[in-house]
């Protein structure tokens, strides 16, 4: 009897421990959930071994703190990536200069360049007069040691650094990535919001190549997968890396799912002599195979010359104005495309704490009507229409909180 006893109370004790340890955990997962949790943000973001400068336009970088980026707080910091090499200082800058105009909540840049732009980045962003509201780190090209080589020659150099920021980042929760020749005609805040609209099984958010499959270029030409109809533009890419670092892919070189820093030079092997726009072709067959983890956004989100140039094709920019502007191609520095390129300057040539309807506005929309020679000139109202909307509530807010 004694020794029933005992056996009782050993089960009894031990089911009490397994209970206490089940709770713990569902307190655990419910804490860390990607997206809808809080995670604690840690004073460098950078992998141990990336060398880090940091600077500010906020004169450093913020202490640490809490967030939750499915319930956001106007104190809380976006956080923005780009990569910048050889002749991308100018457009870089003006992209960040874009970025800060208009936006409400803080914003930290996480600028990866090559070491002989670090100094030009660190002078020029330590003069922009956001105090408290903009910080940068800097940090320089890196890419995983054993394959450095093959990586920086993939498409252009230093492209591919962006399918190793979650990596990089290991701290950072939530992420966007743009390309240098990104141009922000609304607040950053907005394309912010789509995390909070992830469901479950989403990590990240793009838009699509195109718009009009007869002149897609996935659909005609790829010779590899890719997504949806006509495949994914990654020049906006926003992601929730807590989530990207945690998933286990979906792919069609093994039958066992591999997480992110496993899938990516095996995918490179299998893909690289059918690939021709390198990392934008390897996120294609990796969400051809995931599509349940793709958010895809409107093209107002990244709009690109191929949504004019032979007319009119963005429904949603035509009906509400283009969000942000991507001038691909190079068309921010020759004549081909002048609509884009009267932006770009109008932005460039913006001085802080001038007044944007008459410094930025009003000389834009004189440059715009000299260009309705062109397809994309045809349509300029709708590079006109979100600027206009984002100057008025700029001016609003400030007026309120006076």
């Amino acid at each position: 009897m004694r020794r029933l006893a005992r056996v009782a109370l050993l089960c009894l004790g031990c089911g009490v421990c397994s209970l206490l340890y089940g709770l713990s955990q569902l307190a655990l997962s419910l804490e860390q959930e990607p997206g809808g949790g809080r995670e604690r943000q840690a004073r460098d973001p950078a992998a141990p071994d990336a060398r880090r400068q940091a600077g500010s336009a906020g004169r450093g970088e913020a202490g640490a703190g809490r967030y939750d980026y499915m319930k956001t707080h106007p104190s809380e910091k976006m956080h923005l990536a780009v990569v910048a090499c050889g002749e991308r200082l100018e457009e870089t800058v003006t992209m960040l200069k874009s970025a800060i105009i208009f936006s409400i909540r803080p914003l930290h840049f996480h600028i990866f360049a090559e070491d002989q732009l670090h100094e030009s980045f660190k002078d020029i962003l330590d003069e922009f007069p956001y105090e408290g509201k903009v910080n940068y780190t800097l940090y320089p090209i890196t890419f995983p040691t054993e394959s450095a080589a093959e990586w920086k020659k993939l498409f252009k150099p230093c492209a591919s650094q962006r399918l190793f920021l979650p990596l990089i980042l290991k701290n950072v929760d939530s992420l966007l990535y743009v390309d240098t020749d990104i141009l922000f005609l609304r607040p950053v805040d907005d394309i912010w919001s789509f995390l909070g609209k992830f469901n479950s099984t989403q990590i990240a958010a793009m838009a699509p190549e195109h718009e009009e499959p007869r002149i897609g270029w996935y659909n005609r030409f790829a010779r590899h997968p890719y997504y949806g109809l006509t495949g994914i533009n990654s020049g906006v890419m926003l992601m929730n890396m807590t989530r990207i670092r945690r998933k286990y892919f979906k792919n069609d070189m093994t039958p066992v799912r591999l997480q992110w820093r496993e899938i990516l030079m095996p995918l490179l092997k299998k893909y690289k002599l059918n690939i021709t726009w390198g990392d934008q072709d390897l996120l294609n067959i990796m969400f051809y195979h995931n599509p349940e983890s793709l958010y895809v956004f409107p093209c107002q989100w990244n709009y690109r010359p191929d949504h004019c140039i032979y007319g009119s094709n963005c429904k949603a920019a035509e009906e509400e104005g283009i969000f942000i502007l991507h001038g691909n191609r190079g068309v921010y520095h020759d004549d081909k495309q002048p609509t884009f390129r009267a932006v770009y300057e109008a932005i460039k040539n913006y001085s802080f704490g001038d007044d944007l309807v008459h410094s930025l506005l009003q000389p834009l929309e004189l440059e715009l009507q000299k260009t309705m020679h062109t397809y994309c000139g045809r349509v300029y109202k709708v590079f006109l229409k979100q600027l206009t909307k984002s100057i008025r509530d700029l001016y609003a807010r400030r007026s309120k909180g006076r």
